[in-house]
């Protein structure tokens, strides 16, 4: 986050454990006092890292139809039985495991989506260049949906993201045209932004 950036070192040690080369470290899912397999399968691991408001990826899975039909059945091993390797899983509902990590390769990123951060959001996702990677995408939730109902909610989360792209640009145009009329001010310290991110609203 770039209002980390500037933080005193104590302030983002945390930020290192993953980003240093995480997919290198076994023991950033595997626990280095506990190093099993059975205990890395399961979508808490994934938590410790991708949640907060930087990354809220924990946070959309947890309340989704595949989060809730995980935490309901978790600890149901004819459900999620985790002591099987993930290429032989064949659980109830999806983990961040069993679709990134497909087969039990270790590049989470492989099997991700074909989105960026705001701001870039205008990209063209149906362009040729992201076709196999879509594909790949599409192929993962058939395992338990039709590809057309995979490809219809990829063509929606599109949709979303490039509503959401005019709409940062239209705001970054305001905010432009401010600074041109000699309006823009610089920020207020009691608007300025707090250690978390947040506006402290006077």
């Amino acid at each position: 986050c770039a209002w980390s950036i500037e933080r005193p070192p104590g302030d983002t040690a945390g930020c290192t454990f993953c980003h240093t080369s995480s997919e290198e470290r076994c023991s950033t899912c595997h626990q280095r006092h506990q190093f099993d397999p059975a205990v890395a399968r399961h979508s808490e691991q994934c938590k410790a890292c991708h949640w907060g408001k930087d990354h809220r990826d924990w946070g959309a899975y947890d309340i989704s139809i595949h989060g809730v039909v995980y935490q309901v059945n978790k600890w149901n091993p004819a459900e999620f039985d985790f002591s099987k390797k993930l290429s032989d899983a064949d659980y109830v509902g999806p983990t961040c495991q069993y679709c990134h990590m497909r087969g039990g390769h270790h590049n989470v990123q492989r099997l991700s989506t074909v989105y960026t951060g705001m701001g870039m959001s205008n990209a063209d996702r149906g362009a040729p260049l992201w076709k196999e990677k879509r594909d790949t995408w599409v192929s993962v939730c058939d395992d338990c949906h039709s590809p057309r109902f995979a490809r219809e909610n990829l063509q929606a989360m599109d949709e979303a993201c490039k509503d959401a792209g005019l709409k940062y640009t239209e705001t970054f145009k305001v905010a432009e045209n401010l600074m041109l009329d000699g309006m823009g001010e610089p920020m207020p310290k009691d608007l300025a932004p707090d250690w978390s991110g947040q506006h402290i609203w006077s």
